[in-house]
């Protein structure tokens, strides 16, 4: 049983929201503050994949009838719409996945079993979510190879003078998450590159963007990164569709993750086998057709948008949500940073109640959030905690959601405090 609610309006301050159906159709006021998790999708996209499945599905690259030339090339131009996302500079720069974490273990596999050897050394940091850490320490257990962390400072801040020591004639990659998710603080990784490749310009990196691509534009070309990997599912898009972008010379240097149908060139019991260039030898099999292709939906929603247009929102709201969250007593706040620094994460604990428990509470209210420890259980660990209550914002997100989950809270504390 809800408890009663202040009554909030969550559609007529957010041109965007009506685009949202379960949004709208819970019957209730629905507080989605969970985002950072997975975000809900845009008519456009569940249009978009409704209208292939009703009219031409079929296989891809392999078909010469009607349907299967009409599917292969809305999926072809899937492609294209994402390099052109990123400004890559070629569509072959584009890998589909099913998710930043596979994407994460391509590179791992495929650059790291031909690239790293026994005393050789992985650079990550502390605040990685778990997809950006377990992949490095399996392929460091299977080539002998050692991870090392930047450490994390009480404001959740990475320590950037510590890479001076850590960075090494031996570190051959550097892996990096460009927002937390968290905590929500926001590293320039751009400076991070920077700084690693000036002590050793041998490493290869790699940037995390599964936060950020949702949040801001990116531009893999000025990153300076040589791999950037993201997930649909936070994008707006279908879960199961993720992307990893790499340099097209440095990718067709790499041996294929899975074999199977579509990334061979030539299959001979006698003379062996030949593979295709990237993209195609990295996609084994049939692929994620329909969720591709809401990808791109998803892409062409929020650049009709503007990413800066959804930033500012956004950031108007975490404003908001911030200075109003000092309502509660005894909150702390993780990744209490603000300006460029933060994204639209609001990460805390209470000294009245677990996490859990509020959560459990806010849901009552109808608000949506993730407790937790967010898959970053090493971040936790620095901080000393379990885990924390995250609170994310989106683009349909609205000052009437952030009420509904101020007045929440109050509950919360009237209940549990």
């Amino acid at each position: 049983m809800g408890f009663p609610l202040q009554q909030v309006n969550n559609q007529n301050t957010n041109p965007w929201r009506v685009d949202f159906p379960a949004l709208n159709n819970a019957g209730k006021p629905v507080a989605f503050m969970d985002s950072a998790a997975s975000a809900q999708k845009p008519q456009a996209v569940l249009a978009s994949m409704d209208d292939v499945a009703r009219s031409h599905y079929a296989n891809i690259h392999r078909g010469l009838y009607d349907f299967s030339q009409k599917t292969t090339s809305a999926y072809e131009a899937a492609r294209h719409t994402v390099a052109a996302f990123i400004k890559a500079q070629s569509d072959n720069e584009i890998i589909f996945t099913r998710n930043t974490t596979e994407a994460i273990n391509l590179v791992a596999q495929c650059w790291g079993r031909s690239h790293l050897q026994a005393g050789d050394e992985i650079l990550i940091t502390e605040m990685e979510h778990h997809a950006n850490i377990v992949p490095w320490v399996m392929i460091a257990e299977a080539t002998g190879a050692v991870v090392k962390y930047i450490p994390v400072l009480d404001d959740g801040r990475l320590d950037i003078t510590a890479i001076d020591s850590l960075v090494t004639d031996k570190t051959k990659l550097f892996a990096c998450t460009h927002i937390s998710n968290a905590i929500g603080v926001v590293n320039d990784v751009h400076a991070l590159i920077l700084k690693i490749k000036a002590a050793n310009s041998n490493v290869v990196t790699l940037i995390d963007a599964s936060q950020s691509i949702v949040h801001r534009a990116i531009d893999v070309q000025a990153s300076g990164a040589d791999f950037i990997v993201f997930t649909g599912h936070k994008l707006y898009g279908p879960s199961g569709i993720g992307v990893l972008w790499g340099h097209e010379d440095l990718l067709n240097t790499m041996p294929p993750y899975q074999g199977g149908g579509d990334m061979i060139e030539t299959v001979s019991l006698k003379s062996g086998i030949t593979y295709k260039q990237a993209p195609a030898r990295f996609e084994a099999g049939t692929p994620a057709i329909l969720e591709t292709i809401g990808l791109a939906a998803a892409i062409d929603y929020v650049s009709a948008i503007g990413m800066d247009a959804i930033a500012a929102h956004e950031q108007t709201l975490y404003s908001y949500m911030r200075k109003r969250a000092d309502e509660i007593d005894g909150l702390t706040f993780y990744g209490d940073v603000s300006g460029e620094e933060k994204a639209p994460i609001l990460s805390f604990t209470a000294d009245w109640a677990h996490v859990s428990d509020i959560a459990t509470i806010l849901d009552q209210c109808g608000v949506a959030v993730r407790s937790g420890h967010h898959c970053a259980m090493p971040l936790m660990e620095r901080f000393g905690i379990d885990g924390t209550v995250r609170a994310s914002l989106g683009l349909y997100s609205t000052q009437g959601d952030v009420d509904q989950f101020i007045n929440a809270l109050h509950k919360a504390y009237k209940l549990l405090g």
